[in-house]
């Protein structure tokens, strides 16, 4: 059953590689990539339906023998971690087609590579085995890099490059921490085993972990680790930059929660305070750098940054309910992003600039955008935390789980919040409100086809901000029994049970 969600994106690149490349239909192409993920999206629907929520333990698991010689199996799972980020990738991987340029060059290249990508991350999300997560985690970064590259900007080689590199070492930190578990615990194989290296001494595991985190916070990604991010994003085009803020990145959240967290839980209680100092500089960085953008995208590549702070915030408190914060802003910010980077592109392609100096008054009911000006409002008052919209659930989520450990540090992340709205105040009265720019007179209007990707994200952003528990209750029982450690370290960080209802 899990495997079919790996084969389906596999099989629909297989098939639009076979197309001939004239035919009838000039969207054959786009059609073919279309289905393939429509089809992935409706499993993923059936998978959430077979799904237990009562049950903490990975589910529908599949074990096949590869490679025993080294330890590799193909070994798949699902669990309340990783089924949320699984719906996520496979309606954003939809939304990003659907929503690419019909005249898009190299279009065969294009759809086959975007179902690639989709492969790489469900197949991460769904790996047991050590080696089979890292062949995955690096699997997504050749079609990735290949999509900035070819049809990113005027700088996409540099992007391109500069992300490829960020990626590999990423890659190598990870890989050696597997190698090194592996090795110093003595075990046979690369199984995702939670308790492995307890046995290990406290150093060993301080150094194991430490190069966890710093390779999956290079993919989050974390300040100063995060240079990469805001040229990748500027560069590509906006399908890739909707993958890029809702999924990809949460692969580095997702890494530093099952790998970090999950198999080196005392190690982690203690550096959870210098993980949550962390967490502070990356929110504040990223909101502060955001201030002083003047190009949309890249301020909205900024607020990821700062976004994905919140996450770790919540991890380094480690007890069930920040557990279960860090998984919901996790879903939260791929919606919100994917709609704030849907909308950027929206504008760029009617006016032909990102530039807050040069856009005025789309909010203009006759000449300018008012319905994507309207989202956009949506969208920057969901980031900010507005009540009725997912952000403020997340965020409230983060906070108030997070301030029974780490009281300063949380309220210095509040502040961050507080910068969000200043930085999106900027955003939505220079570029929606006012008198049109004479730049941007007279532009063509937006079509349902630009519209609907937009609007399906705008009203899972406010359903789930209004019924948060149609997503919570997938991932309540999984975080509630997260940690594997003694019951006198869990104490250590266990908030009172009122905190969780």
């Amino acid at each position: 059953m899990l495997s079919a969600l790996i084969l389906i994106p596999i099989l629909g690149a297989i098939i639009i590689g076979l197309l001939p490349q004239q035919g009838a239909n000039p969207n054959r192409f786009r059609v073919g990539a279309i289905t393939a993920i429509a089809i992935s999206f409706g499993w993923t629907v059936f998978i959430v339906t077979q799904f237990d929520i009562t049950n903490p333990t990975l589910q529908l698991t599949e074990s096949i023998p590869w490679v025993d010689s080294i330890g590799l199996r193909y070994q798949l799972g699902v669990d309340g971690l990783s089924l949320p980020l699984l719906a996520l990738n496979s309606l954003l991987t939809w939304i990003a087609i659907y929503s690419s340029d019909k005249s898009v060059s190299r279009p065969r290249l294009y759809y086959i590579l975007l179902l690639m990508l989709n492969t790489g991350v469900v197949g991460a999300f769904l790996a047991d085995n050590l080696l089979l997560f890292f062949l995955f985690y690096e699997l997504e970064l050749i079609p990735l890099y290949l999509l900035i590259a070819i049809w990113g900007g005027e700088k996409r080689g540099y992007a391109a490059t500069k992300f490829l590199i960020y990626t590999a070492v990423s890659g190598i930190l990870i890989l050696a921490a597997f190698l090194g578990l592996t090795w110093l615990s003595g075990s046979t194989n690369f199984d995702y085993q939670p308790l492995l290296a307890q046995a290990l001494p406290i150093g060993q595991q301080l150094i194991l972990l430490g190069a966890i985190v710093i390779g999956f916070g290079i993919k989050i990604p974390l300040v100063p680790l995060h240079t990469w991010l805001p040229d990748a994003h500027v560069e590509a085009s906006t399908p890739v930059s909707v993958l890029l803020a809702g999924v990809l990145l949460k692969l580095g959240t997702y890494g530093i929660l099952r790998f970090g967290l999950g198999l080196f839980p005392e190690a982690w209680i203690v550096v959870a305070p210098i993980m949550a100092n962390w967490a502070v500089v990356s929110v504040l960085y990223g909101a502060f750098t955001a201030i002083a953008q003047t190009d949309i995208k890249k301020m909205v590549a900024y607020s990821s940054i700062a976004h994905m702070g919140y996450v770790l915030l919540a991890a380094s408190t480690a007890t069930p309910l920040s557990l279960l914060a860090a998984v919901f802003q996790m879903v939260s910010h791929g919606l919100i992003s994917a709609l704030l980077f849907l909308l950027v592109g929206v504008v760029y392609q009617k006016t032909g600039t990102r530039n807050l100096d040069t856009l005025r008054g789309l909010l203009n009911p006759e000449r300018g955008l008012p319905l994507i000006g309207s989202l956009m409002v949506l969208g920057v008052m969901a980031s900010s935390g507005i009540p009725g919209m997912v952000g403020f659930i997340s965020e409230f989520l983060v906070f108030r789980s997070s301030f029974a450990v780490f009281p300063t540090q949380t309220l210095l992340c509040m502040i961050g919040t507080g910068l969000t709205a200043v930085y999106f105040l900027l955003l939505v009265n220079r570029v929606f409100f006012g008198r049109l720019s004479t730049q941007v007179l007279n532009l063509p209007p937006v079509g349902w086809f630009d519209r609907t990707p937009a609007m399906i994200l705008a009203v899972a952003i406010v359903i789930f901000g209004l019924q948060p528990a149609w997503m919570l209750r997938w991932s309540e029982t999984t975080t509630a029994t997260f940690i594997p450690v003694p019951a006198a370290i869990v104490s250590h960080y266990t908030v009172l049970d009122e905190d969780r209802q």
